[in-house]
């Protein structure tokens, strides 16, 4: 249902509500609520424009909100084309988002967030292509939305023109222990040139751990400021900025409301604690993951703890944040449970939707080996292997990676 519209400077933006089931297979069973934005340029806004539809990063994590000058920087070049549609995805945003489940107990908190992997967004979405009247429509997956358009690609082809993938192509049938050891290669890759950029950091880090250990530090959250839970700060390494940020958070004076505020703020999980829940469930294809990122940590990183680590989820993750604590033994349920598959290789080996997906060589999140290998198992698909960019692409430079891949989808690359 379209519930307003509104003008924006160079943009008409329209708000949508959605009804789908939580549990695609009880159709008649508990809804959702599912919010989304359609976007077009003003003078196109009568136009017959074919459908762009935005799955963002996470798992966790809303869709962008549209701002001007234009922003999400990818946005400009796709509304020259396409009429996009920016989708909350379940459990995030205004789309019925997951907070700490109160009143249910562990069980039925691990039944009901096991329903939040990418193969119910692609659901999600078909439902609302069919309540919009879409014959098909394009979709650009960046990050975790990547692996919810190679989802989309396998279990609801039909409803696809074009497919796009920026950072984003997921391992399709690799254990979540080879994800791992991979990631952390190169999370150790960007901890060493981190140094290198800023040797000084290692004795400021060294000291900071230091105090850590000896001193009870509370960050604004009431959380106690750990020295593993500090080690997290490298989840930026991936991104073409982080360096910097990470570098500038290091240098403010120890204890300060900046820095404490600051350490807070870098710390994801409690605004979207559907990432702490289910991300290494996005990398499982039929199996458990048995606390995976936890259990192949390499000895460097237990050896030197001036190492940061990346986007890896622990269990002690959920003790020592008190917003995530109410979903810990939920999230020990989930880590024990043996989730079905997400893709079909066979589908994807006859693919016929044209797709391109962008390859970032030096990528830290997204091995770049594994999306390799996926990218030669879906018929079709043009891969842009670039070192241009880091994981982040797509933000830092949106135009030019969009442009490139509808290019290549096209023909003209």
């Amino acid at each position: 249902m379209k519930r307003a519209t509104h003008r924006a400077t160079r943009l008409v933006v329209s708000e949508h509500d959605f009804q789908v089931p939580l549990d695609h297979t009880e159709p008649d069973g508990p809804a959702l609520d599912i919010f989304a934005r359609e976007v077009v340029a003003p003078d196109r806004r009568v136009d017959d424009l074919p459908w762009l539809v935005f799955f963002q990063g996470g798992p966790g994590s809303e869709s962008p909100r549209p701002l001007a000058p234009l922003s999400p920087t990818w946005l400009e070049r796709a509304l020259a084309d396409y009429r996009v549609l920016l989708l909350d995805q379940r459990g995030t945003g205004r789309s019925s988002p997951v907070g700490d489940l109160a009143g249910m107990a562990p069980g039925e908190q691990a039944r009901y967030l096991a329903n939040f992997r990418a193969d119910s967004i692609v659901r999600d979405a078909e439902v609302i292509r069919r309540e919009l009247g879409v014959e098909r429509w394009s979709v650009l997956g960046q990050s975790f939305g990547g692996f919810c358009v190679v989802t989309y690609l396998s279990l609801a082809p039909e409803g696809l023109a074009e497919a796009f993938v920026t950072g984003g192509l997921p391992p399709l049938e690799r254990h979540p222990d080879e994800v791992y050891r991979a990631t952390y290669r190169r999370v150790l890759d960007r901890n060493r040139a981190f140094y290198e950029r800023y040797p000084g950091d290692r004795g400021r880090v060294r000291e900071l751990l230091e105090r850590l250990e000896a001193d009870d530090v509370r960050l604004p959250s009431g959380d106690r400021l750990t020295r593993r839970r500090f080690r997290q700060l490298g989840s930026v390494l991936g991104a073409g900025d982080g360096f910097e940020r990470l570098h500038y958070l290091v240098e403010l004076p120890f204890g300060s409301p900046a820095f404490l505020h600051d350490v807070d703020a870098a710390y994801p999980f409690p605004r979207n604690p559907l990432y702490a829940v289910i991300h290494e469930a996005c990398y499982a294809p039929g199996c458990a993951t048995r606390w995976s990122a936890e259990r192949v940590l390499p000895d460097e990183f237990r050896d030197d703890p001036t190492l940061f680590t990346g986007e890896h989820v622990y269990p002690w993750m959920l003790e020592d944040s008190g917003s995530l604590r109410p979903l810990a033994e939920a999230a020990e349920i989930l880590a024990q449970h043996e989730w079905p598959q997400l893709y079909d290789p066979d589908r994807l080996r006859a693919n016929d939707v044209p797709a391109a997906a962008a390859i970032y060589a030096e990528d830290m999140y997204v091995e770049r080996a594994f999306s390799e290998e996926t990218a030669a198992s879906i018929r079709g698909l043009r891969p842009w292997i670039t070192n241009e960019f880091q994981h982040d692409g797509l933000r830092a430079d949106g135009a030019r990676v969009l442009g490139r891949l509808i290019d290549l989808v096209r023909g003209r690359a």
